[in-house]
């Protein structure tokens, strides 16, 4: 049986049906093609870019190095491309997708403006039968959904917000148009990543701005700099190694953690560590020392050099309590990665409120109201995040053997054989999702990894005239053993994160990385690839 009552009107056929057209899209379509395999791409926007495409939000611009987050695929690629800066911003990005697509004749095999709608495995052929809302109805050897682990903007119910008379924003979806404040009264609900980059570059335009936080992050300056001919010839020359120490880092990186474990280094080590992580920038302050995320008197260590460099350029002693965390170790949620963040805090206009104290009970025609004050306002901008990892795999309706869909099979946390396999969804791949390093580390190295990973798979399936391969109910429950073991062993646990879906009412806590890091992880997936794929079941046609 296929879960339909009735045969699909198939409109066309192929290897492979990719969902999605951000990095990890763009890729699975080149190296599928590659392969010699057919390949139809749906995107739900109108270029690609994927998260990137998406967030234009003032002052979006990515935590890893500009150098790192890049294609390893092409040696050509690599040498033609520039980048202007070490952190590299949103329009940047994109254009180097773009430029990506572009070179390697992407676009011809996606769909743009149209989005998938459900998937159904039918279980004799152990094909899929996908469709969108455009009425496509294409039969595929195999799914892989690369829709992202940030993509399904996270917006709060809250009361009233359609009577708001203004302006009303989502950094998740923000205007492709430019976004004047000037002259204006705004509002950034959240201070999670979106809000801690947007607000400094809100600020400089806004009349008044408010900013209402739930809960205090940390964030590291990015230290980021223009990259001249000489910088970018250096990093052009030494590529191959960089890539080399990426792929055997934790997070797919080059740097590397100081060779002590913290409380092992004379303070005066500690110190200049920590300095030297903090000019290096953002996300990597929290692998200075190989302990810091197990060891909580090390993470303190940490947090300390942290709160001194932070109080030192905030005005208000009382501002700076507020804005500095004490619900979770430094690094458990990600560290954010900004441009001038807390000094935004110095200004005149910019007010912080507490929403802890006094909580957002709705809005009304002319702004926000909490429990103890109404705030007039021109605009609001919701930088609340995402319904991450899973999220927008809920909406795609997947549906596998039995007419059991992955939202259900998934209801109480996802499940999966090293991220790539789930035990009764033949031939399908979600791509650095649950039970892979996924946001835990370069999505681009990773996106690669899994894709490569899947296309030898298939390859393997070819050379013996198999049907399908699909993970096993002992792998399964054994490998979400081991991420829960993980997980618990580290600090990351601990904190109300969207690493655990914590920001979603009613979603079950379950930490949904492996947090084993990148190296062991491919170190892991290579090994039972060259073992015949052992935990998973090869399916004969």
């Amino acid at each position: 049986m296929n879960g339909q009552d009735s045969a699909p009107e198939v409109t066309a056929s192929c290897d492979v049906v990719v969902v999605g057209a951000g990095i990890a899209g763009i890729y699975a379509i080149h190296r599928f093609r590659r392969q010699g395999l057919t390949v139809r791409a749906f995107e739900a926007a109108s270029g690609v870019g994927g998260v990137w495409y998406w967030n234009r939000y003032p002052g979006a611009r990515c935590d890893v190095e500009s150098v790192d987050y890049s294609y390893s695929f092409s040696p050509e690629l690599e040498q033609e491309w520039n980048w202007s800066e070490k952190y590299a911003t949103q329009p940047e990005i994109l254009a180097y997708i773009e430029h990506v697509a572009d070179r390697f004749d992407i676009k011809r095999d996606i769909a743009f403006d149209t989005r998938v709608t459900s998937a159904t495995l039918d279980e004799e052929t152990l094909r899929w039968t996908v469709r969108t809302d455009h009425g496509d109805v294409v039969s595929a050897r195999f799914f892989v959904t690369a829709v992202g682990p940030l993509s399904n903007a996270n917006t709060p119910p809250f009361d009233g917000l359609d009577t708001f008379a203004g302006d009303v924003f989502h950094t998740a979806r923000w205007p492709h148009e430019n976004v004047d404040f000037t002259g204006k009264r705004v509002g950034v609900i959240g201070t999670g990543s979106s809000g801690i980059q947007s607000i400094p570059f809100i600020a400089e335009q806004a009349d008044k701005l408010f900013v209402f936080q739930r809960s205090a992050n940390y964030s590291v300056p990015a230290g980021n700099a223009a990259l001249d001919d000489a910088i970018r010839a250096e990093q052009k020359a030494t590529y191959p190694e960089r890539r080399r120490l990426s792929r055997e880092s934790g997070g797919g990186s080059p740097h590397r953690a100081h060779p002590k474990k913290t409380l092992e280094a004379s303070e005066e080590e500690r110190r200049a560590a920590y300095e030297e992580r903090w000019k290096l920038g953002g996300v990597l302050y929290s692998k200075t020392f190989p302990d810091q995320m197990t060891d909580l008197a090390a993470n303190d260590t940490a947090r300390e050099f942290w709160e001194e460099k932070v109080r030192a350029v905030i005005d208000d002693p009382a501002v700076a309590e507020l804005l500095i965390p004490n619900d979770h170790a430094i690094g458990a949620k990600r560290i954010v990665t900004d441009s001038g963040y807390y000094e935004t805090y110095n200004r005149d206009n910019v007010e912080l409120v507490n929403l802890k104290a006094a909580p957002i009970v709705g809005m009304d025609e002319t702004g926000i109201n909490t429990t103890d004050a109404h705030y007039d306002l021109d605009a609001i901008v919701l930088a609340t995040g995402f319904d991450a990892m899973t999220g927008s795999l809920d909406k795609l309706e997947i549906v596998g053997r039995d007419g059991l869909a992955l939202k259900d099979k998934w209801a109480a946390g996802p499940e999966t054989y090293l991220g790539l396999g789930i035990e009764g969804f033949p031939n399908y791949f979600n791509l650095t999702g649950p039970g892979s390093p996924s946001v835990l580390a370069n999505m681009v190295l990773h996106s690669e990894l899994h894709i490569d990973w899947i296309a030898d798979a298939i390859a393997y399936l070819d050379a013996r005239g198999a049907a399908g391969i699909e993970g096993t109910p002992e792998a399964v429950a054994d490998w979400v053993e081991e991420c829960r073991t993980r997980a618990e062993a580290s600090l990351l646990n601990a904190a109300n994160s969207w690493y655990l879906g914590a920001n979603i009412p009613g979603r079950p806590r379950v930490f949904m990385p492996f947090l084993g890091g990148f190296a062991a992880y491919r170190d892991i997936i290579t090994a039972v690839a060259d073992s015949g794929y052992k935990g998973f079941a090869i399916l004969e046609g």
